[in-house]
């Protein structure tokens, strides 16, 4: 009887898992493809269209979030090919780069492994910080770090592979000298970059805090 409820419990709380993973690519979409990904602030246009993937990545456990992260990246490659900005070169290898007939497969770089990295670090952040809250997994500041960090990380290996591969490439759209791309990716990870972490952290607190306490979702102590 043991066997079989445990068994039981086991493919309801796969179905259950398939379901939000399910769901959570479904808003990655949604808000990739609509306004409704992005908040006008009085200075910039914040994204969130990351968030889902920090959610996801708490709530399911580092392998299903790179999953999520692999379609975040995907959104980026659909949306930069279909319709190109003076940056879709870094993210679509189909965008040629300034001044060449031809794109960089590394551009796929760029655009697949920050977002994947964004399911995996948001479970790992949460995992460490478990011991400084008595290791509970749901205390709001632990998953408020891990929604900040989980932001961060898409923020600052974007940009650093972007100044890392395509330095010449941006400093030529964006009308500067090479010397100066440092200081204007600087400048867009601590603008930009912390307004939408803290808006990511407090979403994430928001929403995961509820769930996690209410549900029987405890992934970050059950996937290693």
């Amino acid at each position: 009887m043991n066997t079989t409820r445990s068994l039981s419990h086991g493919r309801n709380g796969s179905v259950h898992d398939m379901v939000l993973l399910a769901s959570f690519t479904a808003i990655i979409f949604l808000l990739a493809f609509s306004p409704l990904g992005y908040i006008h602030l009085p200075l910039i246009k914040a994204t969130i269209v990351h968030v889902p993937v920090i959610m996801g990545s708490l709530l399911l456990g580092p392998k299903k979030g790179a999953i999520l992260g692999f379609f975040f990246g995907l959104t980026s490659l659909i949306m930069n090919t279909m319709s190109p900005s003076l940056l879709s070169f870094a993210f679509s290898p189909l965008i040629p780069l300034p001044g060449m007939n031809q794109g960089s497969i590394l551009a796929l770089a760029v655009c697949f492994i920050p977002r994947i990295l964004v399911g995996i670090v948001p479970w790992t952040s949460a995992a460490f910080f478990k011991q400084f809250f008595h290791g509970k997994p749901n205390h709001p500041l632990q998953l408020t770090i891990s929604g900040i960090l989980g932001s961060m990380t898409n923020t600052v290996f974007v940009l650093g592979f972007i100044y890392l591969i395509f330095s010449n490439e941006y400093a030529a759209v964006k009308g500067m000298s090479a010397s100066q791309v440092l200081y204007a990716i600087l400048g867009v990870v601590t603008t930009n970059g912390l307004i939408e972490a803290l808006i990511a952290g407090i979403l994430t607190a928001a929403v995961c805090l509820p769930l996690l306490r209410y549900t029987r979702l405890f992934p970050i102590t059950t996937e290693a």
